[in-house]
């Protein structure tokens, strides 16, 4: 596989294994969301001192308002880290 196409296996794998704890398996609970987030997101939610932080983020999440994360909310979410990462991190020039 591509370097893209392991990247996308892996972002779908990571939203299954977490998906898969509580309820549907096609959805992301809020104990769901904020496992997921404390583990691969330390930096989000691991350490926030609001203990309201992950209501917020699952309120961002949860576009339709069924208090729940589907793939596609996921996805919208992975795509807006990784344009904040690139705009951080990505213009600039690599260290040869």
């Amino acid at each position: 596989m591509t370097e893209l196409e392991t990247a996308m296996v892996m972002i779908m794998d990571v939203f299954d294994r977490y998906a898969c704890t509580e309820g549907n398996k096609d959805t992301l609970t809020k104990g769901e969301v904020k496992t997921l987030l404390e583990k691969e997101f330390p930096g989000i939610l691991g350490k926030a001192k609001d203990k309201d932080a992950c209501d917020k983020i699952m309120k961002d999440l949860d576009e339709n308002g069924d208090c729940e994360v589907d793939f596609n909310e996921f996805i919208v979410f992975v795509a807006a880290l990784i344009t904040v990462a690139h705009e951080r991190f990505g213009n600039k020039p690599q260290k040869k």
